[in-house]
């Protein structure tokens, strides 16, 4: 939804981005053209294998001109800033969720599309995967984690299935979930098979307190009159979103806010299925300037 995005943020040549979740790059790229000369990019991102590759890709196709990047979580933003010796941003995008490249590498664990170690960590370093999650809980919290992550209606029976078990990679996960639900439709499987791997891939990152974070420090992150783009993918991200943002434009905080959410168009959805979930809200910041105690 790159042309979206561009679209609601409207980057000009001299301003300040921040792209919270750089990923692979796309939208850092874009974004980059347009601000030249003379405008700024911070490129944000937790995962210490991705961020070098994508840096020096952006590099190497001559996207330098004002770039810098930051081994960092979204939620981390005001720091950032603050090292970057910058009061806020103009113009700021969080593609939320898993990137194509980590969904793509096997060895990451979050896709049962090859085999892997069942990992999950957006930064491999740091805290527990999904294989230590899944051993450490018990059926009532997996379920409660299942429903809450995931809205999946099977969450009961999985939770009963699930928890304790040694499930060591994303292929004895997915046969353990089909296993689970051997009654139930196979299109109805698969289904639940995606929103397991999204629940505990939420739960291993602790995304929704991140997400949390990042939607508070919000306006007091950006400029007057700058624009914030965040695209989710699943509902528990868009209902955060959307109220943050309503919460926001009540108290003053936004001057404007999307009153529905932006999709990819048909063309796009079939070029690229991922795009088919995807839901973008945006806010402009109004022209007096937040404090952390706004928020």
């Amino acid at each position: 939804m790159s042309e979206e995005i561009m679209e609601v943020l409207t980057p000009r040549a001299g301003e300040i981005a921040v792209d919270a979740t750089i990923g692979y790059g796309g939208h850092a790229q874009e974004i980059l053209e347009r601000i030249q000369p003379g405008g700024r990019l911070l490129g944000l991102d937790v995962d210490p294998i991705e961020l070098p590759r994508t840096e020096a890709r952006l590099r190497s196709i001559g996207r330098s001109a004002g770039l810098a990047v930051y081994r960092s979580n979204f939620a981390g933003l005001p720091k950032i800033l603050a090292e970057a010796g910058l009061a806020g941003a103009d113009l700021i995008v969080a593609d939320l969720g898993v990137s194509s490249m980590q969904l793509d590498d096997p060895a990451r664990g979050f896709s049962m599309k090859s085999d892997g170690p069942l990992d999950m960590r957006m930064n491999p370093t740091r805290g527990r995967s999904a294989a230590n999650l899944l051993r450490d809980l018990d059926a009532r919290k997996l379920s409660r984690l299942l429903q809450e992550n995931a809205d999946e209606p099977h969450a009961d029976v999985l939770g009963i299935a699930l928890a304790g078990e040694s499930l060591k990679t994303t292929k004895s996960l997915a046969a353990a979930v089909t296993a689970a639900l051997s009654r139930v439709r196979k299109e109805e499987i698969d289904q639940s098979i995606r929103r397991v791997f999204q629940a505990l891939r939420i739960a291993v990152n602790d995304e929704f307190s991140a997400l949390n974070a990042f939607l508070r420090q919000l306006p007091a992150c950006l400029n007057p009159g700058g624009r914030v783009a965040v695209l989710t993918f699943h509902s528990g991200e868009d209902r955060r979103v959307k109220k943050a943002f309503a919460e926001g434009e009540r108290a003053g905080l936004y001057s404007n806010i999307a009153r529905e959410v932006v999709r990819a168009g048909p063309e796009e959805r079939l070029n690229n299925p991922r795009s088919t979930s995807a839901k973008l809200r945006w806010a402009r910041r109004s022209d007096g300037r937040a404090s952390n105690r706004e928020n």
